[in-house]
């Protein structure tokens, strides 16, 4: 796939910069080369500054110690394009002692394929750079075996990287037993997997080396997210995932920037691995390292370097164009969670991803572009093995795809009357004060729900999935409980700057569902960042917003009541009277398995509870009651002292228990009031029952 549009057209670069990186790569100083010119290092440092240029006769003296060609400051050409200027520079262990055994961040994720491209592709839409073109991303696999394996393990400095893989297999370490795999099928099969995944349209690795900037904090830095507006990420964890996927934890980068560094744009070039701590030949190293050229000025670093276009072909990570964007090979890429084992299922899967993650980011509209373009493709030893499918959004989610098309062309309406019609409905979210501003004040935002009938076929109708910002699903659910005779549908909520609202409210409703989402963006929940960002009543105004989106569905699928103005005789109504069709049948309802527990020295029952939990995709809200069983009479209720989530459920706010989507048992113990208690606890009998909690419409 050739990018052609959008290419940025290259600057000339300063003699100055050209002349600082040349030094670098020959890892010389501006002292070494004063002293070979015979000038003072002040005027070196002029010309690298751009305050003074040197004479004709300097310029030849300075091409010839540098071993470049004739007229090279001239064109700006490099030394011979070669892999021989850049090595392997990894960090000491600390001074005192500590050890980190292995990358936290990159087990705050379930990884999987799914992860990865979810991840990667909303980091890539976050730095979207010309907001009238989609972001492009590509996934490309390649298998490689024989010679091609061979090249690009010279390329890697494979072999100086040996001695750290195996002293970092440590099989008592989670980390070490993924790299000891890897190694061990590495030798068996004689294959190395690659994905390499491009955006394109993008603003790539920009910044300076070790200070703030995109670069860093890619490259350099952990929790360094560096995004602000409508960002689908926040925590920074994300890039973590693309580690995660390498068996070895290698990952190389060739960005093209949309601004200049250094005087260039195209071919910034960098390594990072991340191993656990370790220990080579008696020197020990914290974990991480980095591929590239020894920085002078910093004992022990390593720089970017720009690469020529052979040593991109040798990485694997030529271009498709000069349109600025990122590429990231990860070496040994694998599934973590091991559904997917070849080229053909990790393609499928990946498909699948993006699909599920950001079909409405791919939605074209007739007066719009979609926000993001993605493909995957496949290759054994250069050979085509799953040619390249383009993700359409429409084969995958035929019906919400239609309904958001609808919203971007305008063509929705009021009363659903046909198989294709698209009903919009608006729904208030009030979005309280920060605590760190006094000067804002509660708003309301009008989220926009869409909704449209699916096909008898459809395996999971009556669905609601939540959207911000860049379209992104955050959040899917079923919705339960819809009216008796309810059309079949899907439905989709747009929220924030995806409502196409322009203004202050929408911003701050943007912010205030990006602070509602864990590091995995997969819900809008009650989170730290939530409750410590936002005034009391953040969590409670959270709540209404999602009751108020699926009452709304509710409304909107309720069948109409046919009215008509001529009277039916009294005779033909009998013979037209029809039994009502039986209620669709029950999902259940919670009930208590096992509650076992004693009387405490305080005179408190301490009992331990499990619930059985009918299936369904949604959790279920309970509210555990306390019973006081008698030898006769009432039952009277008691109250809790203490509520302790075990397993599968937590507890919220209002004494209820959330008890996990999925999940077909739940456990929590529990301490009584004895304040409450009708009678003294010895006298009586506990019984636990289960009765709605206060969210259970939702």
């Amino acid at each position: 796939m050739t990018q052609d549009d959008g290419n940025v057209p290259q600057e000339p670069e300063a003699f100055g910069a050209w002349l600082g990186r040349q030094l670098r790569r020959k890892n010389m100083s501006q002292s070494d080369l004063a002293t070979e010119l015979d000038v003072t290092r002040a005027a070196v440092s002029a010309w690298i500054t751009g305050r003074a240029a040197p004479r004709i006769e300097k310029i030849q003296a300075i091409e010839e110690i540098l071993g470049l060609a004739a007229g090279s400051s001239v064109t700006r050409d490099e030394a011979p394009d070669s892999t021989g200027s850049i090595s392997w520079h990894h960090r000491p262990a600390h001074a005192d002692g500590g050890r980190e055994l292995g990358n936290a961040a990159a087990f705050a994720f379930d990884p999987d394929l799914t992860v990865l491209a979810r991840e990667a592709t909303q980091n890539s839409i976050d730095e979207r750079l010309d907001g009238n073109r989609p972001v492009r991303v590509r996934f490309t696999l390649h298998e490689l075996t024989g010679e091609r394996l061979r090249r690009l393990q010279e390329a890697l400095r494979w072999d100086d990287l040996v001695p750290h893989f195996e002293a970092a297999a440590d099989p008592r370490q989670k980390v070490g037993r993924v790299l000891a795999n890897g190694l061990q099928e590495l030798r068996e099969r004689g294959s190395l997997l690659l994905l390499r995944i491009d955006d394109y349209n993008a603003h790539g690795l920009t910044g300076p080396e070790y200070d703030t900037g995109r670069f860093a904090a890619v490259v350099r830095r952990l929790l360094d997210s560096h995004k602000t507006g409508t960002a689908g990420g926040s925590y920074g964890l994300g890039k973590a995932t693309i580690w995660a996927t390498s068996q070895f934890g290698l990952v190389i980068m060739n960005s093209t920037l949309s601004e200049t560094y250094e005087g260039r744009r195209e071919c910034r070039m960098v390594g990072r691995l991340d191993l656990p701590w370790r220990e080579v030949n008696g020197v020990q190293y914290a974990g991480p390292a980095w591929l590239g050229e020894s920085d002078p000025l910093r004992h022990g670093a390593a720089r970017s370097w720009w690469a020529g276009d052979r040593t991109v072909e040798e990485f694997y990570l030529t271009r498709g164009s000069s349109d600025p964007g990122t590429s990231f090979l990860i070496v040994g890429a694998y599934d973590p969670s091991g559904e997917a084992v070849d080229l053909e299922q990790m393609h499928g899967a990946l498909v699948r991803a993006l699909a599920t993650g950001f079909w409405a980011s791919m939605v074209v509209g007739r007066d719009s572009a979609p926000l993001l373009e993605a493909s995957v493709e496949a290759f054994r030893d250069g050979q085509v093995v799953m040619a390249e499918e383009r993700v359409d959004p429409h084969r995958y989610e035929p019906a919400r795809s239609r309904a958001v098309r609808a919203f971007l062309d305008g063509t929705t309406v009021s009363q659903i009357t046909a198989a294709e019609d698209v009903i919009a409905l608006p729904v208030p979210l009030t979005v309280p004060p920060r605590k760190d501003d006094t000067n804002t004040e509660t708003v309301e935002h009008q989220a926009v729900l869409l909704v449209t009938p699916t096909t008898d076929d459809d395996e999971r109708p009556n669905r609601l999935v939540c959207t911000r910002g860049t379209r992104m699903v955050v959040l899917e659910r079923t919705v339960s409980d819809v009216p008796l005779g309810a059309i079949r549908f899907q439905a989709v909520l747009l929220a924030g700057r995806a409502s196409r609202r322009n203004g202050a409210e929408a911003d701050l409703a943007e912010a205030f569902l990006r602070a509602a989402e864990p590091p995995e963006h997969n819900d809008w929940k009650q989170t730290e960042d939530l409750t410590s960002t936002y005034a009391r009543g953040a969590a409670t105004r959270l709540k209404e917003f999602r009751k108020a989106m699926v009452d709304r569905v509710r409304e909107a699928v309720r069948p109409m009541e046919n009215i008509t103005d001529i009277e039916t005789p009294a005779s033909l109504r009998e013979l037209l009277k029809l039994d009502p069709p039986p209620a669709p049948r029950s999902p259940g309802y919670p009930t208590i398995r096992s509650a076992t527990g004693a009387v405490d020295a305080d005179g408190a029952w301490c009992l331990r509870v499990e619930i059985k939990l009918p299936e369904r995709d949604d959790p279920w809200l309970v509210r555990p009651l306390l019973r006081f069983a008698t030898r006769s009479g009432p039952r009277p209720e008691a109250r809790w002292a203490h509520l302790t989530a075990e397993s599968h459920c937590e507890v919220t706010e209002d004494g209820d228990l959330r008890c996990a989507a999925g999940a077909r048992t739940a456990v929590f113990t529990g301490i009584s009031d004895v304040a409450s208690h009708p009678v003294t606890a010895r006298m009586a009998v506990a019984e636990v029952d289960l009765a709605r909690g206060k969210e259970s419409a939702q």
